[in-house]
């Protein structure tokens, strides 16, 4: 094979040239892998050939090696250990060579690979002379930049890929050196540089016995220090990076160095390059971190003093304070409605929450007169980084001494949320739930919210879920950390009560807008609403039954009814007996359809809920909904739904649904022949049959999935005229998407269902095959069922 011309083949936009290409790879792998491993370094190392080929020989090899599945990576180390020494010792050699090469991509990829197999061999005591001979690279005379910045790059994955213990202490001590001589600024090189110190970042942990040495640990940290204040951002960025690795990680020994990186990060923070500064407070982020980690193992004990808590916070809060303050005006526009914004300010107000949790109450008399200065500014930002600035330090400062100031603060939160500014209001609703997460205290003598003030903050709540997603997303988890708070309140918590159909209401509203931009404001609503049902689920399962006979919102308590279902999970089973009867009711609302329809979908939804707790429930739902297909008062819109909740019914209850075979089977049957005499030149009876169509695959699917084994065989005598009828669909060309999606599946699901007893059923309907080839060509969602499909079928029929 000539495997430059099948690499770059398996890159063309032809796809049939493409998939043969891929075909290719595929054979050679598994006929002869190590001359498949050995020909992709060669081709790797070669400089003469494309760099496209080249590049994907290396991602070829690179993934022989490694994979995230665990299973699938033990494989892979394997099949490394088992080849030939000689071929291994040959692509080695390869990838050394290619360290050297002029293609920026080859290096970098050979140096990853080489990390790879530094990680599967260096603990089994092999290639004990890697580490030398990546060394020599940077030592020889007249190394190109290029040569070291590479090796540097090896050095720095290998240390990222294998543990410390796996490197001898003159092997650690030899790549620090290489790695700080080449953070030197006398090489020339800034891309050398940048290696380097990325490589120092991966070479860390392997440093124990190195900043245990007063005398070696000041070295490397004067190099790194030095290095925080070169010329290119990048390698500044990167220096800070390991300053932030080694408050981590080596914090005992930091403490003669404190005074020079405050003034580094400083300076970075005040006036470099955003990414300088955002690993500047990380720094200070981590120092927090570290102080409140041992808080918290020597909190009670008499080591609470221990000196191995140098207290840097505590030592640093008068200057460290203001510095971070000043980074929360620092804001970007529209930062609040993107969920991976991440820039200063927003790492300087996490710090600020940060230190409050490890000096308490003592950062409050730093941070008030900031937010007492700039929250009634005219300038939108002083208003948020006030209100941020707030909102941070809630957590770690004393109730008694936060609780008076957030008594005299709420009343202008909640005007607040009326901002002009969708960003101050963004905080604002941020806030509020901080307050009602950490300081909500129904039981307290004097607790933030009371009788008094609880109708204000409902009104401003349930009007704020109103507002623009990512507002509403906030004030969702506002109403989240309020319902919270009252739990096992009692008698405090019966001060929510009155509120809940308006809040299941309005959360409901908000999981289902129009405008779900914001992809995290319906999980925030379906979060608390599942807060709610957990905490209250009997008065709330009282009050949705009692709104139900409220003749103009009936469909809204149904609704709301499903939701808590869902969110509530197999723990609704104990409010089924309570609730059943009003569920009977709507599913026998024949004259408000809309009701009756609703109700069908709240019958799924428990199903999926409950799974097989349903079971108890099952005989008295089957009755009515198959009542309701017979009646013909009834609205035709309800029956495909009620077919769908057929299957809903068996995918819970499994092989029970064995007793309503008999019953559901002739209805499904019934429905599928009175598609033959629908009007198919009327646009509307054509959308109906599609509705109904799309039903009955989906009631077949749950009751095939349902069935699946010991009892599969009772689908046999079904299999025929489901075939037929899919058969039928397929060839109208009437049929929309989602029915060619339901019918396809539903081929899948007999298969699976039948296995080799649907052998025959397929060879003589063989329409499958054409259709599933149709499919192939339409949307990913339709193409990726038939493929699953026409997997389930071959299985079948070659079994």
């Amino acid at each position: 094979m000539d495997i430059t011309q099948i690499l770059l083949a398996a890159q063309s936009p032809d796809g049939n040239l493409r998939s043969a290409a891929e075909g290719n790879i595929k054979q050679f792998q598994e006929q002869n892998l190590p001359n498949f491993l050995l020909s992709l370094s060669v081709e790797l190392s070669n400089d003469e050939r494309p760099p496209e080929s080249r590049r994907l020989a290396g991602i070829i090899l690179k993934n022989s090696l490694d994979a995230k599945d665990s299973a699938k990576k033990e494989l892979l180390i394997q099949q490394w250990v088992s080849l030939d020494p000689s071929i291994k010792l040959q692509i080695k050699e390869s990838l050394l060579i290619t360290l050297g090469s002029s293609v920026g991509d080859a290096r970098q990829t050979s140096s990853q690979v080489i990390a790879k197999i530094a990680s599967i061999e260096i603990p089994r005591r092999e290639w004990q002379d890697l580490i030398a001979k990546l060394l020599s690279n940077m030592t020889q005379p007249g190394a190109s930049a290029p040569l070291k910045q590479a090796t540097l790059e090896a050095l720095g994955y290998v240390c990222e890929e294998i543990p410390p213990e796996h490197l001898e202490q003159d092997q650690v001590n030899a790549v620090l050196t290489a790695v700080v001589q080449g953070m030197n600024q006398t090489e020339l090189s800034s891309e050398v540089r940048l290696a380097a110190v990325k490589a120092l970042y991966n070479a860390l942990d392997f440093a124990e016995s190195n900043f245990a040495n007063e005398m070696e640990r000041t070295f490397i940290m004067k190099v790194i220090c030095d290095t925080a204040v070169s010329k290119e951002v990048e390698i500044r960025q990167a220096a800070f990076e390991c300053l932030v690795a080694i408050a981590s990680t080596y914090y005992v020994h930091l403490d003669p160095y404190m005074q020079t990186i405050f003034n580094l990060t400083a300076n970075a923070v005040k006036g470099d390059e955003e990414p300088v500064a955002l690993q500047a407070v990380e720094f200070w982020s981590t120092i927090c971190e570290e102080e409140i980690e041992l808080q918290e193992e020597y909190e009670g004990s008499d080591d609470a003093n221990s000196t191995v808590n140098y207290r840097f916070i505590e030592k640093a809060l008068p200057s460290l304070v203001p510095m971070l303050l000043e980074t929360l005006l620092k804001q970007e526009e529209d930062q609040e409605q993107d969920d991976n914004a991440w820039n200063i300010s927003m790492s300087g107000g996490t710090c600020l929450g940060l230190i409050a949790r490890t000096v308490g109450d003592a950062i409050v008399p730093l941070v008030m007169p900031f937010v007492e200065a700039n929250i009634t500014k005219p300038d939108w930002r002083c208003r948020e980084a006030a209100t941020f600035a707030f909102g941070s330090i809630l957590d770690g400062p004393s109730l008694e001494k936060l609780a008076p100031l957030v008594q005299a603060g709420l009343d202008f939160l909640l005007n607040t949320m009326n901002d002009p500014n969708s960003q101050v209001k963004d905080t604002t609703a941020w806030t509020l739930g901080r307050v009602f997460e950490l300081l909500h205290s129904p039981c307290s003598t004097n607790p933030i919210i009371s009788n008094a003030n609880l109708p204000r903050i409902m009104a401003v709540l349930l009007e704020s879920s109103k507002d623009v997603p990512n507002v509403a997303e906030k004030v969702c988890g506002a109403i989240y950390f309020l319902a919270q708070g009252y739990e096992d309140a009692e008698p405090a918590s019966s001060l929510l009560t009155p509120y809940l159909p308006n809040v299941i209401a309005a959360l409901l509203t908000a999981a289902d807008r129009g405008d779900m931009t914001h992809v995290r404001l319906r999980a925030s609503a379906y979060e608390a609403l599942n807060e709610i049902a957990t905490r209250r689920s009997k008065a709330i399962c009282r009050l949705c039954c009692v709104v139900y006979c409220s003749a103009t919102v009936h469909e809204e308590a149904m609704l709301a009814i499903g939701a808590l279902a869902y969110a509530t999970g197999p723990d609704f089973v104990k409010y089924m007996p309570e609730f059943f009867k009003y569920l009977e009711a709507g599913l026998q609302n024949y004259e408000e359809y809309q009701v009756c329809s609703i109700s069908v979908g709240v019958v799924g939804d428990i199903c999926r809920a409950l799974e097989d707790k349903i079971l108890p429930f099952c005989d008295g739902i089957m009755t009515v909904l198959l009542k309701d297909l017979s009646n013909s008062q009834l609205n035709r819109s309800v029956k495909p739904p009620i077919f769908s909740c057929f299957g809903d019914i068996a995918l819970a209850i499994g092989e029970n649904f064995e007793k309503y075979l008999p019953y559901a089977m002739p209805m499904l049957q019934g429905a599928a022949e009175l598609l033959v005499v629908l009007d198919q030149n009327d646009e509307d009876m054509v959308d109906y049959g599609n509705q109904l169509r799309r039903g009955i695959f989906e009631a077949y699917s749950g009751i095939l999935q349902g069935i699946k084994g010991a009892k599969a065989q009772l689908m046999i005598p079904y299999a025929g005229h489901l075939l037929q009828f899919t058969e039928a669909v397929y060839k109208d060309r009437s049929r929309d998407e989602s029915v060619t999606k339901a019918a396809v599946a539903v081929l899948g699901d007999l298969a699976d269902t039948l296995g080799p007893i649907s052998k025959d059923l397929f060879k003589s309907h063989l329409f499958h095959v054409e259709f599933l080839r149709e499919c192939l060509d339409l949307d990913d969602e339709v193409r990726e069922t038939a493929s699953w499909t026409q997997g389930m079928i071959n299985q079948a029929i070659v079994s």
